[in-house]
């Protein structure tokens, strides 16, 4: 088996994935590797397993050495931590590597191994990002735009009469009530700047047709009225960092 990790800003999703693909998966809370809640929750979840090795991205600095200690004295092994560096599938077209944040190189190396390139992943996670591989094959970049519940929460939080709400697909565009007019502006307001955004990246591109595959929490809601996402994949950071372990250990 293989132990595998993505740590993100709000929760960590956790795997065991085989030679041939994922196999089990689990999401906590990031903050629980701050204390000691991380490593008993992953001591539990990898049981009995037989871990042969283990990899990991991370965007939040102050966890990743925490992880990478936590997983070495529960296997013994040392964790191979996906960079700019050690990524392997897919090239970096892009003048500052190391600034890219790691959960998008793993998306673009399973995006690419699985869907070929030129390939868009779409990840609807704390923000949502756009990331591209050409049809080289190369990382070249992306687009970061604000994520849903960040935005809804945003406006709860900063106005005194916008209440927070719940995400979830709206029953009409004109909303009958404020949580109804906040919902339609997230929900079909973020429809509409993937399909801006996808037409404007097919024609910088100069490719008539783009793959889109979209990954995190609001994928499936997002994907369910948007022909120009192909295919949903919520394991797919977790692929780019197992194809990233098995392309140093093959």
């Amino acid at each position: 088996m293989i132990l595998l990790c993505d740590i993100g800003n709000t929760h960590t999703h956790v795997g065991l994935g085989s030679r041939e693909g994922i196999l089990r998966k689990r999401d906590m809370p990031t903050e629980w590797f701050a204390g000691t809640a991380g490593k008993t929750a992953l001591k539990k979840f990898i049981g009995r397993s037989r871990i042969e090795g283990s990899a990991f991205c991370s965007v939040v600095p102050s966890i990743t050495p925490l992880i990478h200690r936590v997983i070495q004295d529960l296997t013994g092994l040392r964790p191979l931590e996906l960079s700019a560096r050690t990524v392997r599938g897919v090239g970096i077209d892009y003048p500052r590597p190391k600034t890219i944040g790691t959960d998008r190189l793993a998306n673009a190396v399973a995006a690419r191994a699985l869907h070929g390139s030129p390939v868009v992943v779409v990840d609807f996670g704390t923000a949502v990002t756009f990331d591209v591989v050409n049809r080289l094959g190369n990382y070249v970049g992306g687009i970061i735009a604000p994520g849903l519940a960040a935005m809804t929460d945003y406006l709860h939080e900063k106005t005194a009469l916008l209440p927070r709400i719940v995400i979830r697909e709206p029953t009409r565009v004109v909303g009958r009530s404020t949580k109804e007019a906040m919902l339609a502006g997230a929900v079909h307001g973020y429809r509409g700047l993937v399909r801006e955004l996808i037409e404007s990246l097919k024609n910088e591109l100069g490719e008539d047709s783009l793959p889109v595959v979209a990954t995190g929490g609001y994928a499936n809601l997002m994907a369910a009225r948007l022909p120009q996402i192909q295919k949903v994949d919520q394991n797919l950071t977790l692929q780019g960092v197992r194809l990233t372990w098995l392309a140093h250990n093959h």
